[in-house]
C-alpha cells in the first residue's frame, strides 16, 4: 500500500468526528488541522512539533500564511497542477484576499474526485471535489 494509500484509509477511519476547533481526537472532535495532525500520528507516531493555537477565522488580518509555510517545511510541495493522488494534503483559500487556510486530503482521484476534510458546522467528511472547492486549491502536498 502506498503512503498516499495508507493516508486516505486514516482518514476515513476519523470520517464521523465532530468538528471542534483546535481538536485532533478520533471520535472526540477535530478540524481540518486536527486530522492532518492525526492522520500524521497515525503515519509516523508523534507530531514534528506542537502547533501553537490559532484563530478559526478565515479572513484573518495580517496576510501570514503561517499553515502554507508549515506545510512546506512538513511536507513534500507537489506541483499545484500535478495530477492528483490519493492522500494528498490540498490547502485551500476560502476567501479571495484572505490566507489559505482550510486543509483537506485527497479521496478518490480521476472521474469523481472527492477529499476528506472537517469544517465548521459539519462532522469530518468526505466530499465531492466539485469545480468550486477545487478552484480554491492553492497548494497541493504529499507525505514524506
Amino acid at each position: 500500500m502506498s503512503r498516499g494509500d495508507e493516508a486516505v484509509a486514516a482518514a476515513r477511519g476519523w470520517i464521523g468526528t465532530p468538528y471542534r476547533h483546535q481538536a485532533s481526537l478520533r471520535g472526540a472532535g477535530a478540524d481540518c488541522l486536527g486530522l492532518l495532525r492525526g492522520v500524521w500520528r497515525e503515519l509516523y507516531g508523534a507530531e514534528p512539533v506542537e502547533v501553537p493555537a490559532y484563530t478559526p477565522d478565515w479572513a484573518e488580518p495580517g496576510g501570514d500564511e503561517v499553515l502554507w509555510q508549515a506545510a512546506r517545511r512538513w511536507l513534500v510541495e507537489r506541483p499545484r497542477e500535478a495530477v492528483a493522488c490519493p492522500g494528498d494534503v490540498l490547502l485551500f483559500r476560502m476567501r479571495a484576499g484572505g490566507i489559505a487556510k482550510h486543509l483537506g486530503l485527497a479521496g478518490a482521484v480521476g472521474g469523481h474526485p472527492t477529499f476528506i476534510h472537517a469544517y465548521s458546522g459539519h462532522r469530518v467528511v468526505e466530499s465531492p471535489l466539485t469545480a468550486p472547492w477545487a478552484r480554491r486549491i492553492v497548494a497541493r502536498f504529499a507525505f514524506p
